[in-house]
């Protein structure tokens, strides 16, 4: 969010100000905070920063109230918590605590949600790349008239392919007759993999596809069905998730009682399915 966002945020978010028991939330720290939540207008970033922020000083009074002491912890990308952000996760993790999946819940999650656990699908796929820059209107409109060129001896030689990608295409894959290996989706731009979706196995694309590599001539040669995980390969990638969502709605639950307890002034505080534990 830009800075005049910002500011137009401020200018027109409530006037009065903030306060979490007597404490008063800075307007230029919730402006600051908004840079952290990307949303559709900058007010509701700047009602999203304030509610971040309002929870945040709810739970470092919490555990001031409790007394709750703490060892600030360094992540793995070598951030370390300020001492308020230590004493929060501690008291997150007292206060909140939540039971470990069981095997049955876990089964039942699977069972009913066998779609999600299977291998990903797999396409191979080989094709002859014309390398140019959409940026150079002369050396692009010469790369699709090449394309063309060389799609029109596959038709006269459908058994060229490799050939051809060994001799025209300027893809290092042309060291392999053009042949790309295993693809899953996402691994390609956009329209190469638009177009794979239309081919049929075996089938050549009729005419070059476009990219910002420049135009491709693509043959799907095989497509592999993804196949059902077994229970056993993701049972703790399931009660991991399972455990997670648990905290999320006892943390979500928690925060709900620190609100409806608290004198908060200056700001009405969504639901509590909405509250947010940073």
């Amino acid at each position: 969010m830009s800075t005049c966002s910002v500011k137009s945020a401020m200018a027109s978010g409530p006037q009065t100000p903030i306060t979490v028991n007597g404490v008063k939330i800075a307007r230029d720290l919730i402006s600051r905070e908004a840079q952290n939540h990307p949303s559709a207008t900058p007010i509701d970033a700047w009602k999203t920063a304030a509610q971040s922020l309002v929870v945040r000083e709810l739970l470092i009074q919490e555990a001031r109230r409790k007394n709750i002491g703490a060892v600030p912890e360094t992540d793995d990308e070598g951030r370390r918590e300020t001492e308020d952000e230590a004493k929060v996760r501690v008291l997150i993790e007292t206060e909140v605590v939540t039971p470990e999946p069981d095997a049955a819940s876990c089964r039942r999650y699977y069972e009913m949600n066998r779609a999600k656990f299977r291998s990903a699908d797999l396409i191979e796929a080989s094709h002859i790349l014309v390398a140019a820059s959409p940026a150079d209107q002369a050396s692009w409109h010469r790369a699709k008239r090449t394309a063309h060129a060389v799609l029109a001896m596959l038709a006269d030689q459908p058994d060229g392919f490799a050939e051809f990608a060994s001799s025209h295409s300027d893809c290092p894959s042309k060291s392999a007759g053009g042949n790309l290996g295993q693809l899953t989706a996402g691994s390609t731009v956009p329209e190469f993999e638009a177009a794979l979706k239309r081919l049929a196995e075996g089938e050549t694309t009729r005419e070059p596809v476009a990219s910002r590599y420049g135009w491709h001539i693509i043959r799907l040669d095989r497509r592999i069905r993804g196949r059902e995980l077994p229970y056993e390969l993701v049972a703790e990638r399931i009660a991991a998730y399972l455990k997670q969502s648990v905290q999320r709605r006892a943390a979500a639950q928690y925060v709900a009682r620190l609100v409806s307890a608290a004198e908060i002034k200056g700001f009405e505080m969504p639901g509590a399915d909405e509250h947010r534990v940073h």
